[in-house]
């Protein structure tokens, strides 16, 4: 398939982009900064850049059509200290709906965007100190998002799926959970190796696992037509064990001799993805503890220096 690629230059963008081409789909990359796999620079919400990528892209395929858009560009939570709210409505909700209109004028068959598990976040559940855990699937709301880019991302679904419902376009949203390499922006304890090794408990997936489930949501889209998928590592706990896991989620965990955080206020369920696209998260909890055994590196990125390419970019609505 002949597929444009937003956010190319981006941490998801520099592991999905090879894997396309392995898998022998041309890629145009279309992204705000430079890499090696981003072959138009500008912002998605600039109609100029995304119709220099859609031409360049209809260039490189059969009879000048583009086959597919996968939509991974966005402002992310950690913009939000350098980027003012209205940047966020311009990249995450308008660069949406010019992609969506650029992807049905080219007859392009499947639109796959990339969304967040950080929509599902209320400031409710962000800063419950007690309580039960709370079960986070695909039928979880009302969704009431914490800040500006969990609002934005929201809305970027909804105008998905407006699309679909106009026009029949083909529309997979996958919720990601983190796989961000840098350190959490908020919580500096524990270190950030101990957190990501924690959070795969529920909360984490690898970028390779993220690039994976693009790669199967590109294939099968037009067969799923219109859906929204939670994308994470599995979680060896149940529904039922939420209230364990809210108040003493060390019981839990030294039955089975492990020693983690004191309590987890969520969980996301990522089996819908499983039953869906036959997705499944190649590394796991035990995967970690499989290299922790062995002394074997670990199996998820840490960069606490990373900085998304983005970041230098001048934004729009920016001052200056």
């Amino acid at each position: 398939m002949n597929v444009v690629l937003t956010g190319s230059s981006g941490w998801l963008g520099r592991f999905l982009a090879p894997l396309l081409r392995a898998h022998g789909h041309r890629v145009t990359g279309l992204d705000v900064a430079p890499g090696v796999d981003t072959d138009v620079l500008g912002s998605v919400h600039e109609p100029a850049a995304v119709e220099r990528a859609f031409a360049h892209a209809a260039r490189a395929g059969r009879a000048g059509r583009v086959d597919a858009v996968i939509h991974a560009a966005a402002l992310h939570k950690p913009d939000i200290a350098r980027s003012p709210a209205r940047a966020f409505v311009d990249v995450n909700v308008l660069g949406t709906q010019l992609l969506l209109d650029a992807a049905s004028a080219a007859g392009a068959t499947r639109f796959v965007f990339t969304s967040t598990t950080s929509l599902m976040v209320s400031h409710a559940l962000r800063g419950a100190e007690r309580g039960d855990a709370v079960w986070l699937d695909e039928a979880s709301g009302p969704l009431v998002p914490r800040n500006v880019y969990g609002a934005t991302k929201l809305a970027a679904e909804a105008l998905c799926r407006a699309h679909h419902h106009a026009t029949g376009l083909p529309c997979v949203m996958l919720r990601t959970s983190r796989f961000f390499p840098e350190d959490d922006d908020t919580h500096a304890e524990p270190a950030g190796e101990n957190v990501k090794a924690n959070e795969l408990l529920y909360r984490r997936l690898t970028v390779e696992d993220a690039a994976r489930c693009h790669l199967l949501a590109l294939e099968q889209a037009p067969r799923i037509g219109l859906d929204v998928l939670i994308v994470s590592a599995p979680c060896p706990f149940t529904r039922d064990e939420v209230a364990a896991l809210g108040h003493d989620a060390a019981a839990l965990y030294a039955a089975r001799g492990w020693t983690l955080p004191s309590r987890i206020d969520r969980v996301y369920d990522a089996s819908r993805a499983e039953r869906v696209l036959g997705f499944r998260a190649e590394t796991d909890f035990a995967a970690l503890l499989a290299a922790l055994r062995a002394g074997a590196p670990l199996p998820f990125a840490h960069d606490p220096g990373y900085v998304g390419p983005a970041a230098g970019v001048r934004q729009p609505g920016a001052a200056g």
